[in-house]
Parts: structure tokens; sequence; C-alpha cells
């Protein structure tokens, strides 16, 4: 157990904040302010799980998840063909990186993954699975955050003696797109800050900082 705990530190603590601030945090706040909102209208609460189920927490969640997503799989892409001198995100200005190396010369290595040793398309497909896997998540999140959405947007166009919409009349209201967007700007803002800063600031231990000691030259984090 201790050996599992070091070698997947990283992922355990991540997944472990990712639980408490939106397990503990974001839906019990969301559940609060939702039952706020139910006696507002001289409605009953509910429960905590019963929250799990309404559209208020599905549009919620879905609609940062699929910004993360976004942000995850356009950053892989452009970090392929984009360059940025000084910065810890970036493949070096001139010459070609490990990552640049052609797979099709390694399907004899006993140690290579299993595409790479299948070759054929298997191995076109796997040479862009990390963008792939990111875009599907984001098109799943933008579907669900789409029905969800339009199931929270209904239930208060009724309230005020409007009309249900579907999912697909909701993804033609700006509302939609102004949900969308406030979270996709905000994500691309992150991804400039930390291409900048890092040319300039250093976190010593981080994979993600220069070696404290670099020059602001200097590109990679290596």
């Amino acid at each position: 157990m201790r050996r599992f705990v070091r070698n997947n530190g990283l992922a355990i603590a991540a997944l472990a904040i990712f639980l408490a601030i939106w397990l503990v945090g974001q839906t019990w706040s969301g559940m609060r302010s939702y039952n706020e909102e139910q006696r507002d209208h001289g409605e009953p609460e509910i429960s905590f799980v019963d929250y799990l189920t309404t559209a208020h927490f599905g549009e919620a969640t879905f609609e940062n998840w699929e910004s993360e997503f976004l942000q995850m799989g356009a950053y892989v892409l452009l970090t392929v063909w984009l360059r940025q001198r000084g910065s810890a995100e970036s493949k070096a200005v001139v010459g070609d990186e490990p990552s640049d190396e052609d797979p099709g010369e390694h399907t004899d290595d006993p140690d290579a993954p299993w595409a790479v040793r299948r070759g054929g398309i298997v191995l076109t497909l796997y040479k862009s699975s990390l963008s792939i896997a990111f875009f599907t998540l984001f098109a799943l999140a933008w579907v669900l955050h789409a029905v969800t959405g339009a199931r929270e947007y209904s239930n208060e166009q009724l309230a005020h003696g409007g009309t249900s919409v579907g999912p697909l009349e909701y993804v033609g209201h700006a509302q939609f797109w102004f949900e969308s967007l406030q979270n996709w700007q905000s994500e691309f803002l992150a991804v400039f800050a930390i291409v900048v800063l890092t040319v300039f600031l250093r976190q010593q231990g981080s994979p993600e900082s220069k070696p404290v000691h670099a020059p602001h030259s200097a590109t990679g984090s290596g």
C-alpha cells in the first residue's frame, strides 16, 4: 500500500482534492442555495441525495467540466506546433525533442506500449489518443451541459409563466453560450498565465518549472 501511494501520490492527491471540493464544497453549498430558492418560492426543500439528481447540480457540474476538458485538449494540440521562448511549458524553439520522434521506429521495442508494437491504424490513433480523449470528454460534458442546462432553464421559465425548451433549442439561447464562454475564457487565461509566468518565475522541485538557476531564455522544464 505504501508503495502504491508513493507511486500514485499525485493522482491520489488530485482526486481527493477534486472530490472534496466537488462533493463537499460545490454540492453542499449548491444544495443550500437550491433550498433557499425553494423556500423563497414556497416549495419543499430536498435532501443531499435528491439534489444530486437535479438539473441545478448537473448544469453547474458539466458546465465546468466542459471547459476543463476543452482547455486541456486545446493545450495538448497547441504545444505540438507552437513555441514560447523561455517557457517551461514549451518545447525548444529550435530542433526536435523525444516527443517528436517517430514511434514507428520502436515497433520492436518490448517495453513500448502495445499500440506502438501493433502498428498500423492502432498506432495512428494512439499517436493522438491524448487529445482524442480530452476532446471526447469535452463533447460528452458539452452535451450533458446542454441537457441539464435546458432542464434548469425550463424550470425557471415555467416558474415565471414561460415555456420549457429542449436541449437543441437551449443551445441556440444566449444563456447557454454565456454559461460556456465565461468558463472557457478563464481556462485560456490560466494557460496564458502558466506559459508566460514560467518564463520568469520558478518553483523548486516542480516539473512544471525550469530549474531555479536556469536563465529566463531557457525553454522547457529540462
